[in-house]
């Protein structure tokens, strides 16, 4: 650290080792008010630039972020802490090809440095990468066995897989060294087949009291006592514990619920009337695009798709938004402003530019999936871009769908931290898949997940039928099929079709709040 600092006054290597000391712990504002007392001359130096990039990352600011530490690398370029920095702010501004090539830089320069290899392994997952993903945390576990966040990730992974018992067993080593450890209790809450021990909860809430856990462990610790509590019975304390732990979230990082839906807004006016796409109409024939708002049932969706013997269950591809924002960095201007200049060409060359970058995944067998949830976004430019395509809309009761997300610890996803932007984010799904139904009603199906749960054949054979794939009864059968799964649903698609998972009535009136957001009546019974 002192070498790092160097050219630094001693007021300012302060500064610097608070704030670094603060991102540590994940607060933000300590961190922002020690930087803020740096001179403007000192502002340029690479340590510094280290810290405000790991600020803006935390966040939220993703490009000021990834220009500061670009600056810092500049000036470092052999470091391999720096390479390391940097790689996180491109995987969390979710550039993940650009974030695994700069920490295998880190990792080269330093083969001893457990942390590149962790964060390495966590863009590998990100980028679909698994296999890569298990030996490089595998590297980073044998280098510091008692780094939790790398054990916790291994975890996940067994937990993926359907090894219950060994992720358990995981997430509780670390527990027994580090009960603060958010990840682990998490964890722990994601293996949604089995309950908390019956003192967890007291052992969670004696948790949030030590000074060690961060910001990040108290979230994490909190989704999963509302889920203990939820569990026991206690559904006033369950939200009143997820309502701090979103309100934590959110005082990090914010949501413009008009901003996004003013750009869903110019991105349906941008296809509308569909643009000329590609020439060749069945280009991306092999893929099957399965949208929806997050805890819709999409990931059961791609089970049944997966359990046919034409298709291959690819999972959250990150690849159709990475086009996009290379043809957005190669205009100079975002997406969608560009779409009216685009010519018949230019579709063609994004559809196999796609094609490309998710080849890994064609061959094995003549159809593969792609459920990143918010392609909905992008389904205009799917139909230009890949004509032959099929998209599934996946929907769920939307009371049901906003509780289940109000419920469930998301990265990123910031439009769940209130009810108001919850209800906001679901009128702009709903608004733009009727209207991308209504323009390509061949080629966009929505699917209900009720509907799956009332008459389980017929709605797979009516997927399979839209998909144009020959019924097998496999699909029937879908949680025999053996594939890692890697959403928050991976337990529960392992298991024969649940029709009991609604979970709003347990809650009553005290889901009033969110009722009147998405403009329904109150609970039956509630006081007026």
């Amino acid at each position: 650290m002192t070498s790092r600092l160097q050219g630094l006054s001693d007021a300012t290597r302060q500064h610097v080792v608070r704030a670094g000391a603060a991102l540590d712990a994940g607060r933000l504002d300590a961190a922002s008010q020690s930087l803020a007392a740096i001179p403007p001359a000192e502002a340029g130096h690479p340590e510094v630039l280290r810290m405000r990039a790991g600020v803006h990352s935390l966040r939220g600011q993703h490009q000021e972020a990834v220009a500061a530490m670009r600056r810092a690398v500049a000036q470092r370029p052999d470091d391999a802490l720096y390479c390391n920095t940097l790689g996180t702010v491109y995987g969390n501004a979710g550039n993940y090809d650009a974030a695994v090539e700069v920490l295998q830089r880190a990792c080269q320069l330093q083969p001893g440095l457990a942390l590149a290899w962790f964060n390495l392994g966590v863009m590998l997952i990100r980028g679909v990468r698994n296999g890569e993903a298990e030996v490089a945390l595998h590297k980073a576990v044998e280098l510091d066995p008692g780094q939790s966040a790398a054990r916790a990730l291994l975890g996940d992974e067994l937990r993926n897989r359907g090894a219950v018992s060994e992720a358990a067993a995981q997430y509780r080593q670390i527990l027994a060294r580090q009960p603060w450890v958010g990840q682990a209790w998490w964890g722990l809450a994601e293996l949604k087949t089995t309950r908390f021990a019956d003192d967890d909860i007291q052992r969670m809430q004696t948790a949030m009291q030590r000074p060690e856990a961060s910001d990040d462990d108290l979230i994490a610790i909190g989704f999963a006592l509302a889920k203990a509590l939820a569990d026991a019975g206690r559904y006033a304390e369950s939200l009143a514990a997820l309502a701090q732990a979103n309100a934590l979230a959110r005082q990090r990082q914010s949501w413009d619920a008009a901003g996004f839906s003013a750009s869903i807004t110019a991105v349906d006016a941008a296809f509308s009337p569909a643009p000329e796409g590609a020439d060749t109409p069945t280009l991306g024939q092999e893929v099957i695009f399965i949208t929806s708002l997050p805890r819709s049932g999409s990931t059961l969706v791609e089970q049944i798709l997966a359990s046919h013997s034409a298709v291959e269950g690819a999972g959250e591809l990150v690849d159709l938004p990475a086009v996009l924002a290379e043809e957005s960095q190669r205009r100079g201007e975002p997406f969608p402003r560009w779409v009216p200049a685009m010519r018949p060409a230019d579709w063609e060359r994004l559809g196999r530019r796609y094609l490309e970058r998710s080849l890994h995944w064609q061959g094995r067998r003549p159809r593969f999936t792609d459920k990143l949830p918010n392609n909905w976004i992008y389904i205009g430019a799917i139909r230009a871009m890949l004509p032959g395509a099929h998209v599934i809309a996946c929907r769920r009761d939307p009371l049901e769908t906003c509780l289940s997300c109000y419920r469930q610890r998301f990265a990123g996803n910031e439009y769940t931290r209130t009810f108001g932007d919850l209800a906001g984010f679901w009128r702009d799904f709903d608004r733009s898949i009727r209207h991308w139904s209504s323009l390509h009603p061949d080629h966009v199906l929505e699917h209900g997940y009720e509907d799956l749960l009332a008459d389980p054949e017929a709605s797979i054979r009516r997927l399979l039928a839209f998909c144009d794939l020959p019924f097998e009864a496999a699909c029937l059968q879908f949680h025999a099929t053996r594939r890692d799964v890697h959403t928050p649903s991976a337990t529960q698609v392992r298991q024969p079709l649940q029709r009991d998972t609604a979970r709003a009535p347990l809650y009553g009136a005290l889901l009033d709040p969110l009722r009147a957001a998405l403009g329904y009546p109150p609970f039956a019974g509630s006081p007026e």
